[in-house]
């Protein structure tokens, strides 16, 4: 519809302008070649597929995204985390990129990401908080599911860096995300999500269990249709003792509250 009104405005003021002209002057408009976003956010845990990474803490996040429009993006991400769990290490920087399309109705999203924890390895020497993945997403209507595959032991978690026998290594772990987002009249929506990790050889590298199920159902206000978002949800898994590591030793899985401040701008 853009386009249109544009097209009609230049025919306007330029009859002598051809319209096939005008359309791709829209369309330049309409449609930047280069897109540069930021984000940030107070949140009053920091949850990453169900479990906590500051204990139960505040965390203070933000980001940036770089597109362009043929679909290829690029990205970094970054949020505080507790000590304990990370061997030392404060801070958690995810580095991403990928390829975002439509086919129709049908949203399509592949890409590779990096969690990255500066400073990790300070406790235990050797053992190194870290992990690289590849995913693949698809979107339609309010629903969206996404695959992540690890190609790297799963945040740095293998038998000979822990002291167990085996030489056992947790690369081809595997995670499923499955999110419902419905927005209502009035800057109001609802979020629901249920998320399957499958942790390669996880009693082998002293767990408690090879898998587990995290959920969370939540609400988010655009306050003011400012951008601004405040969110509260309920988070948690099945298996809230599956990680005893660190200050974290009675369960980091727990259900709780998490509420938020945040913004894309």
């Amino acid at each position: 519809m853009r386009k249109a009104l544009l097209a009609c405005a230049f025919a306007i003021a330029s009859a002598g302008f051809s319209s096939s002209v005008l359309a791709q002057a829209a369309a330049a408009k309409s449609e930047p070649e280069f897109t540069f976003t930021g984000n940030a956010g107070l949140f009053s845990d920091y949850r990453f597929r169900g479990f906590t990474q500051t204990d139960y803490k505040p965390a203070f996040q933000g980001g940036f995204d770089f597109a362009h429009k043929s679909g290829f993006y690029l990205g970094n991400w970054n949020s505080n985390v507790e000590q304990a769990l990370f061997n030392g290490a404060s801070l958690e920087m995810d580095f991403y990129g990928g390829y975002k399309t439509i086919f129709g109705d049908f949203g399509l999203d592949v890409g590779v990401i990096y969690y990255y924890y500066p400073g990790t390895g300070k406790v235990t020497p050797g053992i190194d908080a870290k992990n690289f993945e590849a995913y693949i997403g698809g979107s339609y209507g309010p629903a969206s599911l996404k695959y992540f595959y690890s190609f790297t032991d799963f945040f740095g978690l293998n038998s000979n860096d822990l002291g167990l026998p085996g030489n056992v290594d947790t690369k081809g772990s595997q995670y499923v995300d499955l999110t419902v987002t419905l927005p209502f009249d009035g800057g109001w929506s609802v979020v629901g999500h249920v998320g399957y990790q499958k942790i390669e050889n996880g009693k082998q590298v002293g767990l408690i269990e090879n898998d587990y199920f995290d959920y969370k159902l939540g609400v988010n206000y655009d306050i003011a249709a400012s951008g601004w978002i405040v969110g509260a949800a309920v988070i948690g898994t099945n298996e809230k003792r599956l990680f005893t590591v660190g200050d974290l030793s009675e369960g980091g899985g727990r259900t709780r509250a998490v509420v938020s401040l945040s913004k894309t701008f």
